[in-house]
């Protein structure tokens, strides 16, 4: 449902004979696929992690030859695991799993030297994200399944070309080819190739925005002027009031992107760029694989590339920046950093693209199929490295106010913020505003609600009307909604927890009450009247897309 691509190659092997282990709290279609179903409760992914890990030391399932040779750490963070709380009878009320299932999925995923472990942001969009991915490698590290082909674990990128932001230096902690900012002699390289003076401090995260501008006392600290790309966080971003409160706190916000959003209604400027098809670009998938993306037509009006929109705000504001193609920039980027650098446009367009690390432009060294081959892992002693994290709930619960939990989830049809599908006729036919929240059949009842009754949805930020989804997928005190709506935005919910490490919201669980509306026919005519002042406001005239103007 989330990644359809990803989806049609496990499908693939399942029909070659793979098993497959399927964790999540809603069922999914790959949830009916699966060998093993196991539907968790919300927000007790570590519980569960530690408690396969807990099986596969206390039965002896583990690889100690592969752990001996290519690991450390091992015998702290068995002795941490073995520990009777993460058996799983001991697990079984918080996480709402069958011990039995728990124990016949661990040594499963043991008993093959071919397990491999994907996960998406059901992981890491929780306060203890990072902690959660770390869990899952020292699954794989502990079974030997590390180094060698169809085996490792996998993060499936939240959107297309994630991967390839990461990879270009998009992250405030690195430059391209994860490069860090805090290393002297790269941050040297990078300023003698761009002739000018970098900063030797992290950058912030895109998340840590609103305490910058809204908290931040020290007006030397402050964030004064926000230049947003292909971003929309008065839509995308937890807790949305606080969002738009900080936008229109700030003194300048550009925004560049394909299509007028909800983030440009703060914008003192907006820049039109290019959309897929209507520019030369490079693009990494979430293997890893550099790929082609060639022009097919010209854009249309004063749109530009963000390159070429860069390089005129560059020049405008005292720095001469040119490039005449974009295999000058690419070019340049691969000079910079090592893993990228036999990464020509010519084995790109020879091979189908190439998976970096790619170390050489000799023709035949046509990148890396799978990393830390032999398991030769990337840390100061080569080896792969075991971390104990015990489990830390999630940062709002549920309580009588409050009583159901909420997370946002991912469907068919509409995509992220709907900036491109939104713009598709037939994708606004199949579903509009103002989209639906996923309930339980008996909290549909206990709450006398109906299919496809607007309801409004209340957390402790604030509220939104949308249509309740009745659903057998949804277990009892649980609800789901995906962001991409105007009016039925579930972000005016959530929560703006951050996990430490990585700055990520806990976009997967926070409390909300559902409240029945009586006039529904009152209420339909609001949502029409809303989402046609919304409409007017943004400039769309025409019916069938939010950017026909």
């Amino acid at each position: 449902v989330s990644h359809p691509i990803v989806a049609r190659r496990i499908v693939k092997a399942k029909k070659k004979g793979c098993k497959i282990i399927c964790v999540d709290p809603r069922l999914t279609e790959m949830g009916r696929l699966a060998d093993i179903y196991l539907p968790l409760k919300g927000g007790t992914n570590m519980l569960l992690l530690n408690a396969m890990a807990h099986v596969m030391v206390t039965e002896n399932l583990v690889d100690r030859d592969f752990i001996e040779k290519h690991t450390t750490g091992f015998d702290v963070y068995a002795e941490e695991i073995a520990q009777d709380k993460y058996a799983p009878e001991a697990v079984a009320a918080a996480t709402r799993l069958d011990p039995d299932a728990i124990r016949k999925a661990a040594r499963l995923f043991a008993s093959s030297k071919h397990t491999v472990t994907l996960w998406g942001m059901g992981i890491t969009q929780f306060s203890q994200g990072v902690e959660c991915v770390i869990a899952c490698s020292n699954l794989s590290l502990m079974t030997g399944n590390y180094g060698h082909y169809a085996t490792g674990v996998g993060p499936v990128r939240g959107q297309n070309n994630v991967q390839g932001t990461c990879d270009m230096g998009l992250l405030p902690n690195q430059y391209s080819g994860y490069q860090p900012v805090t290393d002297e002699t790269v941050r040297r390289k990078f300023e003698k190739a761009w002739g000018c003076v970098l900063p030797d401090k992290v950058g912030l995260p895109l998340t840590r925005v609103p305490a910058k501008v809204l908290r931040e006392k020290d007006p030397k600290k402050q964030i004064h002027a926000y230049y947003i790309i292909g971003e929309d966080p008065a839509q995308s971003d937890p807790d949305l009031p606080e969002i738009r409160r900080t936008l229109n706190a700030i003194d300048f916000v550009a925004v560049q992107d394909i299509f007028f959003n909800k983030t440009c209604e703060h914008a003192d400027v907006v820049f039109p760029a290019t959309a897929w098809g209507e520019h030369d670009a490079v693009y990494s998938s979430c293997d890893r694989r550099f790929q082609r993306v060639r022009k097919l037509i010209e854009p249309q009006g004063d749109c530009k590339p963000d390159w070429e929109i860069l390089c005129l705000l560059a020049s405008a504001m005292g720095y001469p920046m040119q490039y005449h193609n974009t295999e000058e920039i690419w070019d340049e980027m691969r000079s910079l950093c090592p893993k990228f650098t036999g990464a020509t446009y010519e084995k790109l367009d020879a091979n189908h693209g190439i998976q970096w690390p790619c170390f050489s432009e000799d023709p035949n060294d046509k990148g890396t199929q799978y990393l830390h081959k032999g398991a030769h892992f990337a840390t100061a002693d080569g080896k792969g490295h075991f971390y104990y994290f015990p489990w830390t709930p999630v940062k709002e619960v549920e309580s009588p106010d409050y009583p159901l939990s909420l997370s946002t989830v991912r469907e068919v049809g509409h995509y992220s913020v709907r900036t491109m599908t939104g713009n598709c006729r037939l994708l606004v036919d199949l579903a509009d505003e103002p989209g639906y929240i996923q309930m339980n059949p008996d909290d549909c009842q206990s709450l006398d609600i109906a299919d496809g009754d607007l309801v409004r949805v209340i957390s402790r930020r604030g509220q939104t009307i949308t249509r309740c989804q009745v659903s057998d997928r949804v277990s009892q005190g649980a609800t789901y909604m995906t962001y991409q709506w105007w009016i039925g935005a579930c972000n005016e919910l959530t929560i703006s927890a951050l996990d430490p490490k990585s700055s990520t919201p806990e976009y997967k669980y926070c409390a909300c009450r559902v409240e029945k509306i009586d006039d529904q026919k009152q209420a339909e005519m609001s949502v029409k009247a809303q989402y046609a002042a919304i409409r007017s406001h943004m400039g769309i005239q025409s019916e069938g897309g939010l950017g026909h103007v």
